[in-house]
């Protein structure tokens, strides 16, 4: 008796007559289509007329007409479909089906790869082949790779196959298998890189292509090849914006194939560069070189047992960027020496370009990945005396926001704030509240201009002679209060929505030294309850209260806000976003007032522990302690207050000290101290009060441990505790691999620091002439 498993054994030519009626409903069962069996052009047409506004003409695309399948080949696949989805097959049998499949495969890659049905069959066998048979598949279908590549259904098998060498990356055997199968791969790619980038499939499958050359894990992939959710986060980060992508643990690409991949790539589109410009889909495959170019990954093989180290500078590879970002930009002579890597003649092209929705988007990835060399040069060319026309642009203002964000000295931020502060009033106007948001972020995190900083803006909002009351209230509802010709009219808007822009701006100022917004300290302080309360109850305005209650300002001050809630703390926290809030409010209270806000906490704690964040909220007040016994609860507060105090007048900072009135439980993230030790520490305090442990008896358990522990803010309000309200992933800081490698190269890469601080230097004196 013949089973299906072993007619899927055995070569196609052994296998009987087949039923048309089964064939059917195979292919009913596999996938639901509207284009199936009958011959029709592949689906390699790069973009359709609603996909590109731009005035350029498209480059000719490659177009291939694909032969219709052969019915026994067909049903063969739609048997193997069915094998494989009763889920009985052992993985060695699997295996050798896989391997069977793709032998029936070669001379009709492309028709069977491009079928609608049959190509997801393709990419399971591709998952569950040995890398033999994977390689061996890649190298007999490199003739018809683009084609495959730019097609509808033939993408998604192009980018499985991709995918499913990188699994075989860690593998040091079968590393030259996979190299040399990706070899041929970007051979062949790159002669027909210009058709394949500008193809809305083909864009998607070279740059999972560049990921595998670079080492990106499967599983970070997306933060390439999608734009980050997180970007407007970190340009406004409060912590010193850092150029290089920290993303970590990659695995062993193959960082000299990428650069030949990206360089012959650009040779072959350098005829049409001016079109690629403004391209959809090839200016995502110009970023994610950009991006990927940042890092020149160590570089490693095994041999002989033995770590044999073949790059280990690990450096940002400033030379590869200074000759890929110039001709991204239209620059066709290659001028790699300071003050010439942009030729003036493509200056006004580039200032049009920067209009262009689809060259916006790559330059703001140049200006984060631009040596500072080339950066000042780019601002001292393209943006000085220019920057208030882009911004009142709506492509060109992203740039802008782009460009005071990645800024990295105090001098180049002087002279953007010359262009840029007298105007604030006027982006708010225009809507741009975006730049005027980079520029207070910048503002602060570069300690430019601060004080005149917070000046400008509450001018910008309040007019000098109106009271400075409602400066906070206008920047929560910004989009309604530039709708009123005269601002002094404007009042509060209940009801509506509270703006994004408005809300970030505040949560920036608030990390000001408090001597700085003493307005804004007023006007937050001085809102009626009725309003206060329903800023907590908006996610947007509770971030702003939370970033008062973390800034500097007085704790007299912060319990003045917290008061007027007094009577709403339950209905608060059973709110979305409230708990957070309420934790806020209870760090910044005293005794007193802990108790206030811990008794109507505890009249909702049945409705609070079902929320998500209901338990966090009831274990940080510890409200089942204050419930079973408030003496003991109110003296284990103040134990904790002393044991802070105590701690501060030995260990704080004199800035610290000085803020003895203050509630001790205070925020100290405006303090120069790492937030995060300060965190540690009184977790530390919290556990040794809560078991009646000695104090230092938690300290120094593993010293090295935490020495090294460093998480990244991603988040808008600059607050460690955000992450609680997201949950999001943090990318941590990159870490040498090899301290080895890092050695060997120690003397190279200090007088390439030199050079590259030499050239800097003298590239910012000329910012500055």
């Amino acid at each position: 008796m013949v089973s299906v498993g072993s007619k899927a054994l055995v070569s196609r030519s052994s296998m009987g007559d087949y039923d048309h009626e089964s064939l059917k409903q195979a292919k009913s069962k596999r996938r639901k289509h509207k284009k199936g069996g009958a011959a029709h052009e592949s689906d390699s047409n790069p973009k359709h007329s609603n996909t590109n506004s731009n005035t350029f003409t498209s480059p000719p695309q490659l177009s291939r007409v694909r032969k219709q399948l052969d019915p026994e080949t067909t049903q063969y696949f739609s048997e193997i479909a069915n094998l494989f989805e009763t889920e009985g097959v052992e993985l060695e049998e699997r295996s050798l089906i896989c391997a069977n499949a793709l032998q029936e495969t070669k001379g009709k890659e492309f028709e069977i790869a491009t079928d609608y049905i049959v190509s997801h069959t393709l990419e399971t066998i591709l998952q569950g082949c040995d890398v033999d048979h994977l390689c061996d598949f890649l190298h007999s279908s490199a003739n018809d790779f683009p084609y495959i590549a730019m097609d509808r259904s033939g993408s998604h098998v192009a980018e499985t196959a991709i995918k499913s060498l990188a699994v075989h990356l860690e593998d040091d055997e079968a590393r030259p298998l996979v190299e040399e199968a990706l070899t041929i791969i970007c051979k062949v790619i790159a002669a027909n890189s210009v058709d394949v980038m500008c193809n809305c499939y083909g864009s998607h499958v070279l740059r999972t292509l560049l990921c595998l050359c670079r080492g990106v894990p499967l599983d970070k992939s997306g933060y390439y090849l999608s734009k980050s959710t997180t970007l407007l986060a970190e340009r406004l980060n409060s912590k010193e914006f850092s150029k290089k992508d920290d993303a970590t643990n990659f695995q062993p690409g193959f960082p000299n194939l990428l650069k030949v991949l990206v360089s012959d790539t650009l040779k072959h589109a350098k005829k049409c560069i001016k079109t690629l410009q403004v391209d959809q889909f090839s200016s995502l495959v110009f970023q994610i070189m950009g991006h990927l170019l940042l890092f020149n990954e160590v570089l490693y093989k095994v041999n002989f047992n033995f770590l044999a180290l073949v790059d280990a500078e690990g450096i940002c590879d400033d030379e590869e960027l200074l000759h890929v970002i110039p001709f991204l930009l239209g620059c066709k002579d290659k001028n790699n020496a300071e003050g010439n890597f942009i030729d003036t003649k493509v200056v006004a092209d580039l200032k049009n370009l920067l209009k262009e929705s689809k060259f916006s988007h790559l330059m703001e990835v140049v200006l984060e990945v631009s040596p500072e060399a080339l950066f000042n040069e780019l601002f001292t060319k393209v943006f000085r005396n220019y920057l208030f026309e882009l911004s009142s642009h709506q492509h060109g203002n992203f740039v802008v926001q782009a460009l005071i964000s990645y800024a990295s000295n105090q001098d180049l931020m002087e002279l953007i704030w010359e262009e840029l502060g007298p105007n604030l009033e006027d982006l708010f106007k225009m809507g741009r509240s975006g730049v005027v948001a980079s520029l207070v972020a910048a503002s602060e995190r570069l300690h430019v201009n601060e004080h005149k900083c917070c000046e400008v803006l509450a001018e910008a909002v309040c007019p000098v002679d109106d009271s400075p009351k409602g400066i906070v209230p206008r920047l929560m509802f910004l989009d309604s209060c530039f709708t009123y010709d005269d601002k002094s009219n404007w009042s509060w808007q209940s009801g509506a929505r509270m703006n994004v822009m408005g809300s970030l701006i505040l949560q920036t100022v608030f990390r000001f030294r408090s001597e700085y917004i003493q307005p804004y300290i007023k006007s937050i302080t001085s809102m009626e309850a009725t309003h206060v309360l329903e800023a907590v109850g908006d996610s947007r305005g509770s971030h702003v209260i939370e970033a008062f209650l973390s800034s500097g300002a007085s704790g007299k001050l912060k319990r003045r806000l917290i008061t007027k809630l007094q009577g709403h703390f339950g209905e608060v926290a059973l709110n979305s976003s409230g708990a957070f809030t309420i934790d806020k409010c209870f760090t910044a209270s005293n005794l007193s007032l802990r108790e206030t806000i811990v008794s109507e906490v505890l009249a909702v704690r049945s409705d609070l522990s079902k929320t998500k964040q209901g338990s966090y909220l009831l274990r940080k007040l510890d409200i089942d302690g204050f419930a079973a016994n408030p003496d003991h609860w109110r003296s284990k507060q103040a134990s904790k207050e002393s044991t802070y105090k105590d701690f501060y007048s030995m260990f704080g900072s004199n800035d610290t000290k000085l803020m003895k009135n203050d509630s001790f439980l205070r925020d100290t993230s405006n303090n120069k101290s790492n937030p995060n030790t300060v965190n540690e520490m009184r977790k530390e305090i919290d556990q040794s009060l809560g078991s009646g442990a000695p104090f230092l008896s938690f300290q120094n358990k593993n010293p090295k441990k935490e020495k090294h522990k460093s998480k990244r803010n991603a988040y808008i309000s600059g607050d460690d505790d955000e992450s609680n309200r997201k949950k999001r992933s943090k990318k941590e800081k990159v870490e040498s691999r090899f301290d080895t490698a890092a050695t060997a190269a120690s003397g190279k890469t200090v007088k390439k620091r030199q050079r590259d601080g030499d050239l800097s230097e003298a590239s910012l004196k000329k910012v500055k002439a």
